[in-house]
């Protein structure tokens, strides 16, 4: 989630707070449930989820480790110096040794006891055994230079790990900790946990939003990018009846609704709380995106259980090369020292980090983006799938009828047209009627009088109609003329026709004994709908495909608009559902975009559910499997193209990781020393997360060649 260029004072003073609301650790009961291809692989969730070793503890603070590590290095080379040029006796020039053992061992023995404690044979006992086995054999110095390379590896793992678990931790703090709060007529700051729904707060110019609620005093524009990634500041005002928009917040407008965390623009606002603090969009927001970095992807799956095959397997041909002896003619002291190099060769820590890196790397840059990825299979699967299905109404169109079409019949003025339009429409509530009224007035621009109308009620399933003077007036489909007013004329009825063709929703109007004409309404696609479809084109999405419950011509008609490759209409909600999982098993992998409440079912059949506008949805945010923040289209580009940026870091990292160990091995058996093996490990494992973390700075400019 962007942080705004004009913010940085406030920017600064939310990053200030140690204990943030918005950091509420996870709750243990928390399930993400939906349909059976939505598993996030949890199962070995355990493995290697805290590979990174998080030391936080020691004398030195978070660097005891990086510093341990260096003074190991030092007394490894203070001892190898005065060694070589025989400035000190051989036993102190081993104490400097050992001295550098304590220091280079000292987390990789902590680790590798828990590690046993809890049954776990990992890399910190593998690398123990083999710097003993080195001591055992007289080789101080290579034991120290393993265990310096492994713990300065480790270190620099850790920090490096640590930049991406920032990244979202920083989304934590961008909620003030204080509040003003206005009750009485006076003003007192408290801290945001005291924020209950009901109380109202004040909020000064350029100040962050301290919870979720609406506007009921003021008028303002807020910078919404922290959450929903929005690069526009949004203008805000009042809502009309407080009580009713406390009552139904989730149906507040967009124009009055505020999000703990964005930031007020150079007016003040009072706020109605919404919601408490630890409830607010944010906090769920980084609840679930802390939840992500636990879920494994496919990949992720895939090398523990390729693991917990390779380390048993490793560790009994390293027992089996203790025996070599036994068929060429050398000490054990050699057989055994090349039995530990083999050891180091082979530990899987580059490839046990490789894929979680990139996974928390991807995750951290979408949420700074206004995206919510839930965890490494989404995340992945969006990296490779080649069709996605949209919903019509609300994802590709605005979800809001317009008028689009006024074509008057022969001898009519359209202004007359219209004029009777308004004033029998003006008395429906239908939302069709609404979206004509409000066109004809724009197109009118107020240069007639207004007519009156009474008797006005509705035909079910045809119209309206109504008198306006003498005339009786009729408004509606072709239905209503043919079975109820005597028919259409050739011109009229093919006016009617040739709209209907363009995926129009049509209203015949007649006066009197005069058809005026055809108007044409449609729920008009999204401006940034086209251009959408040509970048995920670009990414290499094959088919976008649109499904709807509208009759297929309209359907057709903004397919052809927006430039996707096919459209079906006149689907029921359980027939969405069925076409998802007939197009899972053509396509394999499909993702379908919705809203996240309608589209549910459907979304829930696919590999990966997208909702949009998820910001102000409950539903919205506990369904999808990736949420974009801000009701915006334009980021679906962003996400997919992260995805198969993040979907190639893991590719590369697997490569890497694998590679190094396939040539360290028989380069070990071949006579290859421990240290140079150490040193082409932790490399390899530097790479990997160094790697990953070039995720963290991917941007939409570079989405069309992700």
């Amino acid at each position: 989630m962007a942080e705004p260029k004009n913010s940085e004072q406030a920017k600064s003073q939310s990053l200030e707070s140690d204990t943030p609301s918005a950091s509420t650790p996870p709750s243990p009961d928390h399930k993400h449930v939906k349909g059976e291809k939505h598993d996030h692989g949890n199962e070995a969730a355990e493995d290697h989820g805290d590979h990174d070793h998080g030391h936080e503890g020691g004398i030195f603070g978070s660097n005891t480790e990086l510093i341990f590590s260096l003074l190991c290095g030092a007394l490894l080379l203070a001892g190898w110096l005065l060694g070589k040029y025989q400035l000190l006796s051989s036993t102190l020039e081993t104490s400097l040794y050992v001295v550098a053992y304590v220091f280079g061992g000292f987390f990789t023995l902590r680790e590798a006891v828990e590690n046993i404690r809890k049954r776990r044979f990992e890399i910190d006992t593998l690398m123990l055994v083999a710097a003993t086995g080195a001591a055992a054999l007289g080789e101080w110095a290579e034991g120290a230079l393993l265990l310096f390379l492994f713990s300065l590896g480790h270190s620099l793992e850790h920090y490096a790990m640590g930049r991406a678990r920032r990244a979202i931790e920083a989304l934590s703090k961008l909620a003030p900790e204080t509040a003003l709060r206005k009750r009485d007529g006076t003003t007192q700051e408290v801290p945001i946990a005291e924020l209950e729904p009901g109380d109202i707060v004040v909020i000064k110019p350029n100040e962050r939003m301290p919870a979720d609620g609406f506007v009921i005093m003021g008028k303002s524009s807020v910078n919404q990018a922290p959450v929903t990634g929005e690069s526009i500041p949004v203008e805000k005002q009042p809502v009309e009846d407080a009580q009713q928009a406390l009552a139904a917040f989730d149906r507040v407008a967009a124009t009055s609704r505020v999000f703990a965390g964005t930031i007020n623009g150079s007016g003040s606002l009072e706020v109605m709380v919404a919601k408490r603090s630890t409830e607010s969009t944010m906090a769920r927001v980084v609840k679930m995106v802390t939840e992500a970095q636990q879920q494994q992807s496919p990949t992720q799956s895939f090398t523990a259980r390729f693991e917990r095959i390779f380390v048993p397997t490793v560790l009994g041909f390293v027992g089996a090369l203790l025996f070599a002896g036994f068929i060429i003619d050398e000490p054990f002291s050699a057989t055994f020292y090349r039995a530990m190099a083999v050891l180091v060769a082979a530990s899987p820590c580059a490839l046990a980090i490789s894929v979680p890196s990139a996974v928390l790397s991807g995750v951290a840059r979408a949420a700074r983006g206004g995206v919510l990825i839930k965890g490494g299979a989404p995340l992945e699967n969006l990296g490779v799938l080649t069709a996605i299905a949209f919903d019509k109404t609300g994802t590709l169109t605005e979800g809001k009828p317009k008028l689009v079409d006024v074509q008057a019949a022969p001898g009519v003025d359209q202004d007359e047209l219209l004029a009777v339009a308004v004033a029998i429409e003006s008395h429906s509530d239908h939302p069709l009627a609404a979206a004509i009224v409000s066109g004809a007035k724009e197109r009118m621009q107020g240069t007639d009088q207004p007519l009156n109308a009474e008797d006005v009620h509705s035909v079910t399933g045809k119209g309206v109609t109504g008198r306006i003077g003498a005339d009786d007036v009729w408004i509606g489909k072709a239905k209503l003329f043919v079975e109820d007013v005597g028919g259409l004329p050739p011109e009229v009825a093919g006016i009617d026709q040739h709209l209907i063709e363009k995926g129009r929703t049509t209203m015949i109007v007649k006066r009197g004994a005069r058809f005026l004409g055809v108007i044409g309404v449609m729920d008009t696609p999204r401006p940034a709908a086209a251009d959408v479809m040509s970048k995920l084109q670009k990414l290499g999405v094959k088919d976008l495909i649109m499904i709807s419950g509208d009759n297929q011509r309209v359907a057709d008609a903004v397919a052809k608009s927006v430039g996707l490759s096919e459209a079906k209409g006149e689907l029921m909600p359980d027939d969405k559902v069925g076409f998802i999982k007939q197009l899972s098993a053509n396509e394999g992998k499909v993702a379908m975009v919705g809203d996240g409440v309608n589209d549910a079912p459907a979304m829930a059949s696919a590999t990966v559910g997208i909702a949009m506008g998820a910001a102000g949805s409950d539903v919205a945010l506990e369904t999808a499997d990736v949420a974009l923040m801000a009701d915006d289209l334009s980021k679906l580009p962003f996400v997919v193209g992260l995805s198969r940026r993040a979907s190639g870091v893991i590719r590369q990292n697997l490569w890497v990781s694998l590679g190094v160990v396939a040539v360290l091995i028989p380069a070990t058996l071949f006579g290859l020393n421990i240290g140079t093996a150490v040193l082409f490990h932790e490399g390899s494992t530097l790479i990997v997360v160094i790697n990953a973390l070039r995720l963290l700075a991917y941007g939409d400019q570079k989405a069309s060649d992700a």
